[in-house]
């Protein structure tokens, strides 16, 4: 309903603030029907909240979580205050930058992030060498790497849907790596498997929305037709 994100939702429905139709409800898994159930946190009505869509060009070394326990600097530091609670549709590491879609629209969202969509995920990712055709061929045939993140440690096999030479120095170059699937750090972690260091790591478009020229830190209001383009692609 666009109040809060879905873990800090749990969070006050166990503790009892929230009710449905009259009663304290502690299961944030009970199923409502919002357009008829009444639901209260605190004792105010809660009503859907009209939909927020923006775009962000992340800059690198902020963090995508609304508090960080260390003082850095968040994705929520470069946002208006008066905008409605908003929750980032997917992430983006501290060292990664670029592209980043915020809403209140947690259908939308989850649609967007639906690993079974398969929604293209383009990024232009800076090596520490000069790539060739071996090593853009051994990215998309992909290989079996350990999920450290898993309480038990176990391996996933780690790929890239497409990925291809942008340009390259002496000593470094730029791929443009595509995926169609959302693991944690993948490409990093890839690239790291077949000992290749990234440098820069930059998503410059989902699905059909592009970056394009968006500058570092700035954020705006998705236009109704790239929603629309979007919304297209994910039927």
């Amino acid at each position: 309903m666009g109040y809060c994100s879905r873990s800090q939702a749990a969070v006050l429905i166990r503790a009892g603030r929230v009710t449905l139709n009259g009663q304290i409800a502690r299961d944030p898994e009970k199923p409502v029907r919002t357009s008829q159930d009444r639901i209260k946190v605190d004792g105010s009505p809660l009503d859907k909240r009209p939909a927020v869509h923006l775009i962000m060009n992340k800059p690198r070394g902020v963090v995508t979580t609304a508090s960080d326990e260390k003082g850095r600097e968040t994705v929520y530091d470069l946002l208006e205050p008066e905008l409605p609670w908003v929750g980032p549709v997917g992430r983006l590491d501290k060292a990664s930058e670029g592209l980043l879609l915020l809403t209140n629209d947690s259908e939308w969202a989850a649609k967007v992030t639906e690993p079974s969509r398969h929604l293209d995920k383009k990024y232009h990712v800076q090596v520490d060498r000069v790539a060739d055709d071996d090593l853009l061929a051994r990215i998309t045939r992909g290989c079996a790497v350990e999920d450290s993140s898993l309480e038990h440690k176990s391996d996933e096999h780690l790929r890239a849907k497409g990925a291809r030479l942008l340009r390259h120095g002496d000593k470094n170059s730029w791929l443009e790596i595509t995926l169609d699937e959302g693991k944690n750090r993948q490409i990093r972690r890839l690239l790291e498997a077949q000992g290749v260091r990234v440098l820069r790591l930059v998503r410059v478009s989902i699905g059909p929305l592009e970056l394009g020229d968006l500058k570092k830190g700035a954020v705006r209001l998705l236009k109704a037709e790239e929603k629309e383009e979007i919304d297209r692609v994910l039927r």
